[in-house]
Order: C-alpha cells, then structure tokens, then sequence
C-alpha cells in the first residue's frame, strides 16, 4: 500500500516539476504550477524530517506516540489551505499558513504526550 502512495505521490511531482518547467519555457516563472510544486516540497520535506524526528524521539523514549498517519491527513489540508492563501493574499500569508500547522502539529504531540500537562 505504501509503495502505491510513493509511486504516486512521485509521479504527481514530477508532473508539477514538468509544468512549471514549462511554464518557465513560456517566461511564467510565478505560474500557480510553480506555486503548486513549492507548497508540495514544503509539505514533503515537513513530513519527512517531523517522521524521522518523531522515530528518533520514540526510540529514545522522549515520546511514547506519534500518529503519523494524523499529520499526513494535516499535511494534506494544509497544503491546500497554503495554497489558496498564497493565490489569495501572497506569499507571506501562505507561509503563516505553513509555520501555523507546524507548531500547532508541536503543541499536539507534546500534549498526547503528556509533556504539557502540570505534574502535581
């Protein structure tokens, strides 16, 4: 099943990589394309260095959980919200947008974690 999410994440990346360098062909070098793969990249990279982080952090008993598959659907949503904000107000906002999900994603896992919680 991963291996079919890989292919085919891969395989939508290479064609946004093929759009905008169309695009770019075509003197378009801020196309909603190059827009698009951008925001991929950004939400890729998140999700592979919060996973290996998170593997590291579990295996070294700092966490006890990580629900991966929660922040691959928060990767999902926030992508498209990254990128209607981006079309819609500019690039900072998109970015916000992108910082905005992360440290909610921190505070997240250090709450199920239990590392916010008073000890008494």
């Amino acid at each position: 099943m991963s291996r079919w999410a890989l292919a085919t994440l891969a395989l939508l990346f290479l064609l946004g990589v093929g759009a905008v360098t169309l695009a770019r062909l075509f003197g378009k070098s801020g196309s909603r394309a190059s827009v698009g793969v951008s925001i991929i990249a950004h939400w890729l990279a998140a999700y592979v260095l919060w996973s290996f982080a998170a593997g590291l952090a579990v295996t070294a008993g700092v966490l006890t959980t990580y629900q991966t598959a929660a922040f691959a659907a928060i990767c999902l949503l926030g992508a498209v919200f990254q990128y209607r904000a981006h079309l819609q107000a500019g690039r900072d906002r998109g970015l916000a947008i992108f910082f905005g999900v992360q440290l909610a994603w921190l505070v997240f896992v250090l709450l199920q974690n239990g590392m916010l919680t008073p000890r008494w």
